[in-house]
């Protein structure tokens, strides 16, 4: 499980260091793709797996199902973590997340998002003060403490 943030800078080469603590649940070959709200999704071999599986069983029929899988896919890079633990970031990715120098690391469960840190920044101050309202709004299950 990925959890917490770091903030680093990306080389003139367009790579980026992978915090350890990350690093040892990718392992060395990793998947990039767009995310959602301007930022790139890194996932470990495992789960890019499930979601491929999921996507490549999106029915060929729907317009939008097609769409998604050229844009998803067609966009989605393979790249391996270096003996450093930097991994490059493609240009066409960079440029999809608004990429420059800085960037934030965000562990979010099952996957790490890399964001502009300018924009993670704005997005941040703009959520922030509604965590209790997003809470409240979704469902969510209590854990059971029941033996």
């Amino acid at each position: 499980m990925f959890l917490s943030h770091y903030r680093h800078t990306v080389d003139k080469k367009g790579r980026i260091v992978i915090p350890s603590e990350f690093r040892d649940a990718l392992r060395e070959r990793i998947y990039l793709t767009p995310g959602i709200e301007s930022c790139i999704f890194i996932y470990p071999q495992e789960e890019w797996e499930k979601l491929y599986r999921k996507v490549a069983s999106l029915p060929l029929t729907q317009k939008d199902a097609r769409d998604f899988m050229r844009l998803f896919l067609s966009s989605a890079a393979t790249v391996e973590i270096d003996p450093q633990g930097r991994v490059m970031l493609p240009l066409h990715l960079r440029k999809y997340a608004q990429i420059e120098n800085r960037v934030i690391l965000l562990g979010v469960g099952n996957r790490v998002e890399i964001w502009s840190e300018e924009h993670w920044d704005a997005y941040f101050q703009k959520i922030q003060g509604s965590f209790e309202a997003i809470t409240q709004s979704i469902v969510m299950e209590e854990p059971s403490y029941e033996r």
